[in-house]
Order: C-alpha cells, then structure tokens, then sequence
C-alpha cells in the first residue's frame, strides 16, 4: 500500500485546525451544581457517557486508552479528535472507530475544508440555514509522515467520497501499521492547500488558540465568513 509513496521527516512549527467555539466554553455542567462536592459528582456521572472520557478510561473500537496524551495543556482537544469519528460513516482517512488529527499549513485551506463539509451536510437537510464560530488551533507537527504531494493522482484524493474515503482508510492503516505519524497530502477542497492527517494522538504538541471566524449560512449554497477576534 506505501508502495512508490515518499516517506519524509519534517517539522511544522505552525498548522492550524479548526474547531467550533462550543469546544472551547466550560461545561454547562457547572450551572447544575450548587456546590464542589455536587459537581464532582456530576462530572463522574459526564464521565459515563462522554466518549471522550470513556475512551480515555477504557479505550475504543479503534483506538487504546494509553495512546492518548495527559498532563499537557490542551490535551482534551487532542483526544477529542481521535475518540470522535462520525458514526457509520468514513472521512478521508479515518473510519468511525478511531479519529484523526486534521490540520493544514493554513487557516484559508482550513476554512474552505469546513466550509466545504459544512455546506454537504446543510444540503442533506435541504435548508441552508446556520450559523457557526470556528477557533482556530495551532500546533506543531514533526516526525515521518506518508507524503502525497508529488502524487495528486493518488486515489485517496478523489474528490467523490465513494473513492477517495475507501482509498483514503487503505492509506491510513497501512500507514498507522507501519508506526508512521500520518499524512501529508494536497488540500482537495482548496487548490494549493497542504493538510495533515495525523493519526497519532502523541504527534500533535504544543497547542495554542488563535483567531475565531464566523460562518454564516442564510439560504444560500455559499457562507459568508468573519473573522471575530484576533489573538
């Protein structure tokens, strides 16, 4: 499967990822609590049923409690990533049962890959109606990485998630197996973009917050964007 493929080293010091505000705002837990003792409580009752914290207890279909990282600044989002995968469904190089890292060199080829997905799923419900706040998330990258930028034609980059999802997973265990970090490949939502698939939770170091942007979807196929706050 790695077959004619480059196998590079490199360091990014800089990627960037999009995630929805909601992410970054405290729990709507502690409102139900009247006390510290009352929101320990309900934070064990959370950690039940949040995927994030069973995997983190227990693991996953795909993925080992010990992969993920503790005790660094940020860390939730890192798990988060890998413990939440759409369910029955597959993206570009990962399957329902593990997660992955995904970032770009920059935020413009971050915002037309969510802009992208965000537009198919509003056309699923036959209303383009929505409004959502994206923050971006830098980290640093370095390590072996599976490099498809000298092969665009690769069938993972098929624009038809038919093609390129199935293809996409092939690349990713073989990948994963072979104790890679991830991939690097050709933005196929933003001609000239470079993204990052990393599909190990202890590759993404460093994060930090940076701008957050608005998406707004009002009737129309096509958001208009804001930016709303600088670093």
């Amino acid at each position: 499967m790695l077959e004619g493929l480059s196998i590079v080293r490199e360091a990014f010091p800089r990627t960037v990822r999009l995630v929805t505000t909601a992410r970054l705002r405290d729990s709507v837990l502690r409102s139900l609590a009247d006390n510290d003792q009352e929101l320990h409580d309900i934070y064990e009752i959370e950690a039940v049923t949040s995927g994030r914290l069973v995997a983190q207890n227990r693991g996953g279909v795909g993925i080992a409690s010990g992969e993920f990282v503790y005790g660094v600044p940020h860390a939730n989002f890192i798990n988060a990533s890998f413990s939440y995968a759409r369910p029955g469904e597959l993206n570009r190089f990962n399957g329902p049962d593990r997660g992955a890292w995904y970032a770009a060199l920059a935020v413009e080829t971050c915002i037309e890959e969510v802009k992208f997905h965000m537009t198919e799923f509003l056309a699923r419900t036959g209303e383009y109606h929505a409004v959502v706040e994206y923050a971006e998330l830098f980290a640093s990258l370095a390590g072996e990485y599976v490099s498809l930028r000298e092969s665009p034609d690769h069938p993972s980059l098929n624009p038809d998630p038919s093609v390129g999802y199935p293809a996409g997973n092939a690349l990713a265990s073989a990948t994963h197996a072979r104790g890679l970090n991830g991939i690097i490949y050709p933005s196929v939502r933003h001609a000239g973009g470079i993204c990052f698939a990393v599909l190990l939770p202890h590759a993404v170091q460093s994060i930090a917050q940076g701008d957050i942007y608005r998406m707004t979807w009002a009737g129309v196929e096509t958001p208009t964007i804001e930016k709303l706050q600088s670093a």
